[in-house]
Order: structure tokens, then sequence, then C-alpha cells
């Protein structure tokens, strides 16, 4: 039988066409206290704002109004955590509780609408539950991923000057145990803005010292707020109010603090669900991230919930907790339907157990679609993936700064046919196009810059945290009317993107403008390459060569130099001569960030013997000096 035709062209053609009307209709899933004066307006803001003069609450479209509507007694929550071996079901009516009585324990500290509140926390149910209370009284709150260096959470806290900080004693990382709060306080040491408070979740695995006068025991509030029955009900804010900051690498080494509303947030992130994700309320959604990332932002703690779902909330790895098989056993017992994470997920599960032996283990009746964000996903990976799942494997391409999708495979609208290495179409709301260097668009099938033409949909940033011009200079000023996202990449006939890398991931070779990300897909199809980098080091001749750095496959028993030759021939082969691929280099592991991005730009310091600094978000420091010492005697490093 043939597949159902997709709505996508019709739905993105009204949206393009009349994006206030689609908007609008878009904005009825939410609960308003009263509705916009404008869907969209072109005279507020930087490049206009969406549903001015709208009232909302975040909160209460994500837990108050499903427990008035009989989802009281349904999951919210599942949280699963094989690192300390606890597992716990959250309703929607417990949830209520818990964020209402936080939600008082923060007013108590005097937190009012528009104040600031970090949270420096691991994932952990409370770590949610403070979310929620903050968008509950119109705090804005600030996420920083638990465990983050004292001087990149001190650089946050002078930005941010939080009333509030929410932490915990410790994160549980497979078997490492975090300690923040000595990163805690020395990050407040460092910090010229001192927050007045600070909330300690203390966990069994660590018990941490609490400063007098300063720090509160959050266990001993909660069960005295509980205790006296005093909750928080939810505060209106307007539409374009802060929901939260969330903090990006900037290039000056200072965070930008990008900004999300309240009003577009919802509508667009509810629309995703069904939409993009082709999920039904009442069913079991798991985006395996972190909160501290903007995938933990949009789609643990709040999509699904806007939506009516039931989130997975994980505390683990992919391998290691206890195997390979730790996301097969979590789809399985939870009877999830969708699941969101990294292709580097996938390669490390690849690398691990390549014939799916522990795969075999598990039921996924209840599985129907695999989507993979936050580095491209190689063709290789996703072929693997599609084999052992028998599920579409969807590749997607967002942004912190968009906050969902840009381009997609709208699985709610009717599936497109996919084709490997690209993230499909872009979704409704985004003009995307490729352009050279004067803004003027390239022809099918070349490389250029991609960008959206303005104005971006809802949900997507309005701006930087008190920056209006840092905003204005870092994303529409080198294209006028357009934003700059920074990603390199090139349109098919068909109108498929294909992103091949951050526009500093685009090579020089001798005048040629060659992608990485090309070359990687190269590399990541040879049979023993569990995964693998490329990057463009420095050469006098040529001015950059591509170095490729390969992990093998678990139980891969070869010579590492005879791959290595066939790698080389392999890209010779597959690109050609102009590509100078002259280097393949064994690793053991390449470094990567705690979301699981590749680290490239530092491989490429040390491969240029350039001063380096340690990136605050990687997630094991000792990688960079295997990858150093891979490096010596093969590049002038």
């Amino acid at each position: 039988m043939d597949a159902p035709i997709s709505r996508y062209h019709e739905v993105y053609a009204r949206a393009m066409r009349d994006p206030e009307g689609f908007w609008g209709d878009a904005a009825q899933a939410i609960d308003w206290y009263e509705p916009a004066t404008k869907v969209f307006d072109k005279h507020a803001g930087v490049y206009g704002r969406w549903f001015t003069g709208a009232v909302c609450n975040t909160c209460y479209n994500a837990i108050d109004r499903h427990v008035e509507r009989g989802r009281a007694n349904q999951a919210a929550i599942i949280y699963d955590s094989p690192a300390t071996q606890t597992k716990r079901v959250i309703t929607y009516a417990e949830l209520l509780l818990e964020v209402a009585t936080l939600a008082a324990v923060l007013r108590d500290f005097g937190v009012a609408k528009g104040d600031r509140v970090i949270l420096y926390m691991p994932m952990v149910p409370e770590a949610l539950v403070a979310m929620y209370a903050c968008a509950r009284i119109g705090a804005i709150h600030s996420v920083v991923f638990g465990g983050f260096a004292a001087k990149e959470l001190a650089t946050r806290l002078d930005d941010c000057k939080p009333k509030l900080i929410l932490s915990a004693s410790c994160g549980v990382e497979g078997a490492r145990i975090v300690h923040y709060k000595p990163l805690l306080d020395a990050a407040i040491d460092l910090a010229t803005s001192k927050p007045e408070a600070c909330l300690i979740l203390q966990r069994p695995q660590c018990e941490a010292s609490l400063t007098a006068g300063r720090d509160h025991d959050w266990a001993t509030l909660r069960a005295a707020a509980l205790a006296d029955n005093r909750t928080a009900p939810c505060l209106p804010v307007l539409a374009t109010d802060p929901l939260y900051i969330l903090y990006t690498s900037g290039t000056t080494g200072i965070p930008k603090g990008v900004v999300r509303d309240n009003g577009g947030h919802m509508v667009a992130l509810a629309w995703s669900m069904k939409n993009h994700y082709d999920v039904e309320p009442g069913e079991v959604y798991w985006a395996a991230s972190d909160i501290g990332w903007v995938v933990g932002h949009s789609y643990i703690v709040y999509a699904p919930l806007f939506h009516g779902c039931t989130t997975i909330l994980y505390e683990g790895k992919p391998v290691g907790t206890p195997d390979a098989g730790a996301f097969w056993r979590v789809i399985a017992e939870h009877k999830c339907v969708a699941m969101f994470t990294a292709p580097t997920a996938f390669r490390a599960i690849k690398k691990e157990d390549p014939n799916g032996k522990l795969f075999a283990r598990y039921d996924l009746k209840n599985f129907r679609t695999l989507f993979l964000a936050g580095e491209r996903a190689d063709p290789a990976t996703i072929e693997w993936a599609e084999q052992l799942l028998k599920v579409p494997v969807i590749d997607h391409w967002w942004q912190t700064e968009t906050g969902w999708a840009i381009a997609g495979n709208p699985m709610g609208l009717g599936m497109l046919p996919v084709k490997h290495g690209s993230p499909t179409v872009a979704m409704p709301g985004y003009d995307v196009r490729i352009v050279d260097d004067q803004c003027v668009e390239v022809p099918t099938g070349k490389m250029g810059s991609i960008v959206v033409k303005l104005p971006l949909p809802p949900s997507c940033l309005p701006t930087l945290w008190q920056q209006d011009e840092r905003f204005k200079e870092s994303y529409l000023a080198e294209f006028p009317g357009y934003y700059k996202t920074a990603d390199a990449g090139f349109k098919d006939a068909d109108g498929y993107l294909f992103i091949m890398g951050r526009t500093d991931d685009i090579i020089n070779v001798a005048g040629h403008r060659l992608s990485t990300g090309g070359m990687e897909e190269v590399l990541a199809s040879h049979k023993d390459v569990a995964e693998c980098a490329v990057i463009g080091i420095a050469d006098a001749m040529k001015g950059e060569v591509p170095c490729g750095f390969i992990v093998l496959k678990a139980g891969v028993n070869r010579a590492p130099e005879e791959i290595e030759r066939e790698i080389v021939a392999l890209v010779r082969e597959k690109i050609g001569p102009v590509a100078a691929f002259k280097l393949a280099i064994t690793v053991p592991r390449l470094p990567k960030t705690r979301s699981g991005k590749i680290l490239r730009g530092t491989m490429k310091k040390i491969a240029d013997g350039e001063t380096w600094s340690m990136p605050a978000t990687i997630e094991d420091p000792k990688v960079l000096e295997e990858i150093g010492g891979a490096l010596k005697g093969r590049v002038g490093a």
C-alpha cells in the first residue's frame, strides 16, 4: 500500500503566505488569560514580536490545565536513573503540588516577576519542579549545566544577576560523583553579583556543607511549606515576557544569554509535538538530553507537558549504565513511542554493540520513531539505526537560538522521503536561503551560508539578555534582512537542506571550499569506523589540509595503520584528489561536550600548535592529552 501523501507542502505554503493566520490558529492549542492584540507586531522588539498584548502562564499550560481536565492521575514525569538505581513516577497532580509548593518557597525569599533564578542542577525531578515553579510566579530561570566550571558559572551570575540559586550537593555521571557545592561556592566567590540565598538539594550520594546565612536545605523548606499547606498560584504574564535565559558560547568568550519568551515558545512547541514528532496526548515521549541544554528545555521539560504527554527524565548514559542496551531498556520498559537524542549517542552504542545483540533482549513494540539532532547525523549511523530498529530514523536541525526545529521531516503531517545526510525541509515559519558572502542566493547544489529571512517564527530568540546591539551584531548584521545561522550547506533540487557544518568547519584547501562534514560521511562509511571527526589544519602550501580522526568499533582486530590507509584511499575515491586528504589518525575516543558535540575547534588548535583553553563543557579533559599525543609526529603539533 502506498504511503499517504504528506500535507507538508500545503501547510508550509500557508505559513509563508499568511503567517499571522497560521500561528494565530496554532495558538488555539494554548490557554490564554487574554488573547493577543496582534499575532505579530513588526514594530516591536528588534525584528518584531509574536503575540503582543497576550497574557498567559507557561506553568498553567504545562500542568494545571491538565489536572483540571482529566490527566491528574496520568504520569507527567518518569524519572529513570540507572546512575543511582532509582525510578520514580510523578503524576500531573503530584507535580502540581510540588511545583506550587516550591513556588511558595521562592516567594518567601522575595522572588518576584522578572527576577532571575539560576538552576545549577543534575538530572533529577526537582530540577524540573524548579523550572516550572519559576514559570509559575513569573521569575526568569537560567539553567546552567550541573558541574559546569566555577569560572563559567560566575560569568553567568554576573550577566543575569540572579536573586536566588537552586543547586544540589552533587551530580552522578556514570560511576563518577561530581561535587557541585565546591564549584558553586567558588563561582560565587569569583562573581561580582552575589545571590541573596542558595537552596541546596542534599542527595544521598554525598552531603554538602551549607554556608551559614546564605545556604538553605531544600528538603527542610519543602517539608515546612507542605506542612503549612502553602502554595503559590499562577501569575499572569505577558506573552512577550521572558520565560528563561539560556547561555550559549560567544566568540568573545563572554556567553550570550539567549532569551525565550512565554507565548511564542508555547505555541511553537505545542505545534511541534503533533505535527513534527507525531505524538498524541497521553503517550510517552523521551528526549535523551540534559536540562542544561536547549533540547532538555524544549523537549524534556516543556513541550511534552504542553501537549499532555508523559516525559522521561533519564539520569544515565547510552553506554555504561550498565551497557549499550540502556536506551532499549528504557524505551521498552516505559512504552516510549518516540525518542529524540544526539547522533553521538547512537555512534557510542554502535561502537559497543555493532551487531545489536543487546537490542534483541527488548520488546520495542510501542516505539515508532527515532529523531536525531544536535550535530550532523552521518548516513552510516542513520542506516545502522534504521536496520536495527526497523522504524523511521529522522534527522532534524535546530539551534539553541531557535528552541525548535528549523528543518525536519514532519511526521505528523505525513512523512516525506528520507534522504540520508539531510534533515529534510524547512519547518513552517522558516524561510531558509543559501547565500554567498554578498548575501546573494546561490544556485541549487552549491554550498553557501545558511540564513533565515526575517522575521523568525515563534519561539526563536527575540534578543539576547539585555544586549540588543550584540544580538544585531551577532546574528543580523552580516546578512541584512536575515538571521545568520552560522551553518553552511546547500539545497538540492527538491528543496532538501544539507547542513555540512558550522561555517568555520568549511575548510579552504588551495582555494577550494570543502566541507569537513562531507569528508566525515566518507570516513563513517568504512565498516570498521564507529565515529570520526575531520578538521582542517594549517598548511603552508595549501592554506589548510584535512585531518581525520577515527575511533574503531569494538572487536576490530586489524592494524590501525591498514585501516587508515584504506580511509585515505576512500576519501580520494569518493571526493577526489582535490580534498588533499592524506592523514587519518586512529584514537581511542574523541573529545566531546557533555551534550555529545565533538570539540573540533579545540582539536584544530592543538593540531595547529595554537594556544588553547580547556572548554568549560568538556566531558573528560584527559581526552585532549590523548589527541595531542596522537598528533605528535604526524603533524607539526
